[in-house]
């Protein structure tokens, strides 16, 4: 199942250090994306690697500290459920015209 960790990299305050941590977290096997915010020095990564991975690659570059871990939103789910909903009313409807 697919994580989401979100890490703050204290040193991250130019393009620079945003490029060597980028190409730093790229390198892991299992990541689907990197998301970072240069302003607050957050970098977000989503994908089914280790964690412990991302941040020894990210302390290479500077201080890391850990804001979350967790499972990925899956979007899917939400939407499998609303078409299902969808379904049953579009039946009970036909059910109540016949």
């Amino acid at each position: 199942m697919a994580q989401k960790i979100e890490l703050k990299v204290l040193t991250m305050t130019d393009e620079k250090t945003k490029k060597k941590a980028i190409e730093a977290v790229a390198d892991i096997f299992g990541i689907d994306s990197i998301a970072v915010d240069i302003n607050e020095q957050k970098i977000t990564v989503i994908g089914e690697m280790d964690a412990v991975a991302v941040v020894k690659k990210l302390k290479k570059i500077g201080k890391v500290d850990i804001l979350s871990v967790g499972p990925a939103k899956e979007e899917k789910k939400e939407e499998t459920k609303q078409e299902e909903k969808k379904e049953e009313k579009k039946e009970e409807a036909n059910k109540e015209n016949k």
